[in-house]
C-alpha cells in the first residue's frame, strides 16, 4: 500500500522543518533478517553503512531523509524471539516463566526506545496488516508505549479506500473495519492516511472521521501520484506535519519543501530519453533491483532524461543471442548470487566492451566483467570464479583464503578447503586512481561505499590482466583488494565491487550512475 513511502515522506517534511528524524522498521516475520530471503519473496536486501542487511523500506527512508540508518533501525520478530530465548538460556530471567507479555513486548519496546535516542522524532513503521496473528506482539508493545509516553507518542494508521468502478464510488467501509480492529486492541489512531486511486472527497472524509473518532483534518487523502517524489508536497498541503507538530507541542519553523518540487518537476518533464538494458536473473520482479532502479531514475532527474529500463533475463541471452542489446544506449549487470545466467551476462558484457556501449557492472557485474576480459582479451580461456565454478583451473575471482595465506603471502589454491571467507558488508573506503573514468565521476581520491560480497578479484592474475590492458582504477584503502576496473579504449566501461545504488538519492544523484547515464545519453545523441 505504501506505508514505507508515506512514513518516509512525512519524515522528509519534518526534516524540512528543522527537526532531526530517524526511522525504524519492525517486521513481523520470523527470519532474523532478510539477508537469506529470496528477492522474489521480499524484494532486494538493502545494506546500511554499518553492514546491516535490512528490508528495502530502509532504502525509501534513506532516499527521503538525510539521516543514515543502521542496525538499530530495523528488526524482526525472529530477532526479538532469538534475543529473548538466548536470555532465557543464559538464565537472565532467573527462572521466571517467559511469556509474550511482558518479555517479548519489553524487548520490542527497548528496541523502539534505543533506536529513537538522540533524535527529535522517531517514525516507526510496523510491517504487516492489522489482524495478522504475527503482528500482535508489536501492536501490544505499541499500546504499552502509548500508555507510557502519553502525548510523546502518536499513532498514524494507513488504510485502503477502494474505488469500485462499476458503482463509480469510493468505499469507506474497509477503513472503518480496520480502525475498529485497531480499537479493539486498545489503539486509537490520531491520523488516518487513506490510500486510494482518486482523491477522497470531503463528504467521504467526514464519514470516515465520524466512524473512526479521528478529527476530519487528520483524515489525509493519499491518492496515486504521478511520481512518488510528489508525496511530501501532497501530504504537506493537507497539513500532516502541522498535526504532528501540534500534537507534540513542538515549536518548529514552516517547512520548505521546494527541493522536492524541483525533483518532481525534473522527473515529470524530461528533455531527453535513454534506454538501458539491465541483464539479471530476477528480472520478473522490479523490487529485486529497487535501489538500482531508483538510482537510474535519480541520474535521469539530474540529466533531465527519461531512463527507460529493459529487463533482460540473462538465461534468454544464452539461448537467443544478443540481438535485444542492439537497440540500447547502455548495459548494466547488477549484483547477484549463484551461477544461473552467468554465460548470458558475460555475453552482454562482451557485447558492451566490443561495441563501445556504455557499461556499468556492480558487484557480480564487476567480477563477470573481469572474467570476460580475462577470457577474451588476456587469453585466459578457462577464467572463472570459484564461487560459480569451484573446479575452474583459473579462478580469477575467489575467496581470499584460496589465494592468500594468513601471513598475507600468496598461496596455492586448495579447492577442497572450505575456509569460507567472511562477507564484506557495509561501508568501506576505496582509493581511486587519478585520470580514470571513476575518478572523473567522484572528483576525489578517497570514497566510501557499501559492500555485500564474499568473493574478491584474485591478485595473482593482476599482472597478466594489466599487461593485456585492463585498468585497475580503484583499490581498497590498504591497496590489497580490487574495487574498480575499467576497459581500455572505451567511451565508458566501469565496473565496481561495491554497491553505489544504496547511497543514491533523488536530490543528489550518485556520481557513478550520473556518469553512466551521461555516457548513455552521449551515445543516444550520436546515433
Amino acid at each position: 500500500l505504501g506505508k514505507g513511502l508515506t512514513a518516509a515522506a512525512l519524515g522528509a517534511i519534518l526534516e524540512a522543518r528543522g527537526l532531526s528524524v530517524t526511522m525504524i522498521k519492525m517486521d513481523p516475520y520470523i527470519n532474523v533478517d532478510p539477508g537469506t530471503m529470496s528477492p522474489y519473496q521480499h524484494g532486494e536486501v538493502f545494506v546500511t553503512d554499518d553492514g546491516t542487511e535490512t528490508d528495502l523500506d530502509l532504502g525509501h527512508y534513506e532516499r527521503f531523509l538525510t539521516t543514515r540508518l543502521g542496525k538499530l533501525n530495523s528488526f524482526t520478530s525472529g530477532r526479538v524471539y532469538l534475543e529473548v530465548i538466548e536470555k532465557e538460556r543464559r538464565g537472565d530471567y532467573l527462572g521466571a516463566t517467559v511469556q509474550v507479555i511482558p518479555h517479548i513486548t519489553n524487548c520490542i519496546k527497548e528496541k523502539i526506545y534505543k533506536g529513537a535516542e538522540g533524535f527529535d522524532i522517531s517514525i516507526i513503521e510496523i510491517g504487516g496488516t492489522i489482524g495478522d496473528i504475527e503482528s500482535q506482539p508489536f501492536l501490544e508493545a505499541v499500546r504499552q508505549v502509548k500508555q507510557e509516553l502519553g502525548r510523546d507518542a502518536m499513532l498514524m494508521h494507513l488504510t485502503l479506500v477502494p474505488y469500485i468502478e462499476t458503482a463509480g464510488e469510493l468505499k469507506t467501509k474497509p477503513t472503518q473495519h480496520s480502525v475498529k480492529e485497531l480499537r479493539s486492541i486498545g489503539l486509537q489512531p490520531e491520523i488516518l492516511v487513506c490510500r486510494s486511486v482518486l482523491p477522497i472527497p470531503d463528504e467521504a472524509r467526514e464519514k470516515i472521521a465520524l466512524f473512526t473518532s479521528v478529527n476530519k483534518e487528520a483524515v489525509i487523502s493519499a491518492a496515486n501520484c504521478k511520481t512518488i517524489y510528489q508525496l511530501p508536497r501532497v501530504l504537506h498541503e493537507q497539513g500532516i506535519d502541522e498535526i504532528v507538530i501540534n500534537w507534540f507541542q513542538i515549536d518548529a519553523p514552516k517547512a520548505n519543501i521546494s527541493d522536492w518540487d524541483t525533483v518532481s518537476s525534473r522527473h515529470l518533464n524530461p528533455k531527453h530519453s535513454v534506454t538501458i538494458a539491465m541483464v539479471g536473473k530476477y528480472v520478473e520482479l522490479a523490487d529485486a533491483y529497487k535501489s538500482i532502479n531508483e538510482a537510474l531514475v535519480h541520474a535521469g532527474i539530474k540529466h533531465l532524461a527519461k531512463v527507460n529500463v529493459i529487463y533482460v533475463d540473462a538465461e534468454t541471452l544464452e539461448e537467443d543471442g544478443i540481438s535485444v542489446l542492439q537497440e540500447v544506449d547502455g548495459i548494466l549487470v547488477p549484483g547477484g548470487f549463484g551461477d544461473r545466467g552467468t554465460e548470458g551476462k558475460i555475453a552482454a558484457i562482451r557485447y558492451a566492451r566490443e561495441n563501445q556501449v556504455p557499461y556499468l557492472g556492480i558487484c557480480l557485474g564487476m567480477q563477470l566483467a573481469l572474467i570476460e576480459f580475462a577470457r577474451h582479451v588476456a587469453g585466459i580461456s578457462k577464467a572463472h570464479s570459484s564461487e560459480l565454478q569451484p573446479s575452474t583451473p583459473d579462478p580469477v575471482v575467489g575467496l581470499i583464503t584460496e589465494w592468500r595465506d594468513e601471513s598475507g603471502e600468496t598461496m596455492q589454491r586448495d579447492a577442497s578447503s572450505d575456509l569460507g571467507g567472511t562477507m564484506r558488508l557495509g561501508a568501506q573506503t576505496a582509493r581511486l586512481t587519478p585520470g580514470t573514468k571513476i575518478h572523473d565521476c567522484y572528483q576525489t581520491p578517497l570514497i566510501q561505499e557499501r559492500h555485500r560480497h564474499r568473493y574478491e578479484v584474485n591478485n595473482n592474475y593482476l599482472p597478466q590482466l594489466e599487461a593485456a590492458g585492463l585498468v585497475i582504477s580503484g583499490k581498497s584503502e590498504d591497496g590489497s583488494l580490487v574495487e574498480v576496473i575499467e576497459a581500455p579504449d572505451h567511451p565508458w566501461f566501469v565496473a565496481c565491487q561495491f554497491h553505489p545504488e544504496f547511497t543514491s538519492t533523488p536530490r543528489e544523484s550518485h556520481p557513478l550512475f550520473a556518469g553512466f547515464i551521461q555516457a548513455a545519453l552521449e551515445r543516444a545523441h550520436h546515433q
